[in-house]
């Protein structure tokens, strides 16, 4: 979900937080033509762009429904707007009829019954077809769409020009080739970092475990213990060194990378107001993270955010009509111009990397295919139990071998998933 902005990743990024609610939505809800539409959206550190744009919709909307009032609400992005949205499942009288909420956040209120049934509607509507399957799959659980996909975080490759320029070096197009630039980097520059990695940073870690074939939910495989190598390789002193590296969250490698610290970063789009207000500024470009086969790209984590309609929701039909336009082409263009957020809508994107180039290795990135979480409530366990990142560490720290440790991570996921 967005919690630093293109987000938050984020995301930024992500944090999870304990169980579903175990009481299903009391009220089926109904379809009022009129009265209050209550919209919940989520608050930024930055807030006033978006609620710009919000009261531009607003207003659109107003002119097509006279006889309704949209009352918007925002709610923050801590672990409590777990509790929050789980009042409202519970309790329609204060629910809200449309929701933000964050793709890694389904599974837990898809399993609570919170959220209705959008499949339809999203089919009908002529900007439905526009959505990816990669990107809808986020919104998905037992082949139900509860949500659209309102904006993606995505993930590529930041390095420094003037770094590589320097040292005679090309920019990476293999995991091979970044390896060695990063510890050709470290030799000869010792005051940075080759390329910014980090013990906690999973979603920097796994698109090396997409690549190599491995999964989530079979961190033991071959496979995948062969991405959990690739990646582990880096939190070393010759790169990254684990003493300090290993306790780096993302957010700590997009510090690293914008103040000038290190020549290399695994950033998301929504890093770039960041490495801007930073030394780097100016001084960097951006390329797809490479796979391991030469002109491969990783797949990247999709996380962001989905808008959808609550089942208790009195005025069904206003609040997908609302959701539509909010989600809609015009408004995630808008929403771009104001905060970052990159649109999940193909079309949009596509307009958008015409008049803004530095958009091309994430859009390529998108194109190649990207990868989400398990929607299962599981996965809410795993993440905080910090499965991976204490895999990666243990690694790192040399605390266990990559065999042990992702033999124990594998074990603490059937775990999770209530498997033998």
């Amino acid at each position: 979900m967005k919690i630093l902005n293109w987000a938050a990743a984020g995301v930024a990024l992500l944090a999870l937080a304990a169980c579903a609610p175990s009481t299903a939505p009391s009220a089926s809800g109904g379809d009022d033509k009129s009265g209050t539409l209550r919209v919940w959206l989520f608050d930024e550190p930055n807030r006033a762009p978006k609620e710009k744009v919000v009261a531009e919709a607003i207003k659109e909307f107003g002119a097509a429904n006279a006889d309704v009032k949209v009352e918007v609400t925002y709610i923050p992005t801590t672990p409590a707007r777990h509790e929050k949205f789980k009042g409202a499942f519970n309790d329609p009288a204060s629910a809200p009829d449309v929701a933000e909420y964050g793709n890694t956040d389904l599974a837990e209120y898809a399993a609570a019954g919170g959220f209705a049934d959008l499949s339809a509607d999203l089919r009908s509507w002529p900007e439905g077809k526009d959505v990816g399957a990669d990107l809808l799959k986020s919104a998905t659980v037992d082949g139900k769409v509860y949500g659209l996909p309102w904006f993606i975080g995505i993930r590529a490759l930041y390095y420094r020009t003037d770094v590589f320029e320097e040292l005679g070096l090309k920019p990476p197009t293999t995991i091979e080739n970044l390896t060695s630039a990063a510890r050709e980097i470290r030799k000869k520059k010792p005051e940075l970092y080759g390329v910014a990695v980090g013990g906690e940073y999973t979603f920097g870690a796994l698109p090396f475990v997409w690549d190599a074939g491995g999964d989530i939910e079979s961190l033991d495989s071959p496979e995948a213990r062969k991405g959990v190598q690739a990646y582990t390789d880096l939190l070393s002193d010759d790169n990254c060194p684990p003493q300090t590296c290993a306790s780096l969250t993302g957010g700590k490698t997009v510090e690293l990378f914008a103040s000038g610290k290190a020549a290399m970063g695994i950033l998301g789009n929504f890093s770039r107001s960041a490495v801007d207000a930073g030394a780097a500024a100016g001084k960097y470009a951006v390329v797809p993270l490479p796979g391991a086969k030469e002109g491969a790209i990783a797949p990247a984590f999709s996380g962001g955010n989905n808008l959808g309609v609550m089942k208790s929701s009195k005025h069904r039909s206003l609040a997908v009509k609302f959701l539509q336009l909010l989600g809609g082409k015009a408004y995630q263009t808008k929403m771009y111009e104001a905060m970052g957020n990159l649109p999940t809508l193909t079309s949009a994107r596509d307009e958008l990397a015409a008049k803004d180039s530095f958009l091309k290795p994430f859009l390529d990135t998108v194109a190649a295919g990207t990868r989400f979480v398990p929607i299962d409530p599981a996965w809410v366990k795993i993440d905080n139990q910090k499965v991976i990142p204490t895999m990666l560490q243990k690694i790192a720290t040399k605390q266990a071998t990559v065999e042990q440790a992702t033999a124990e991570a594998a074990a603490a996921v059937k775990a999770a998933f209530g498997r033998s």
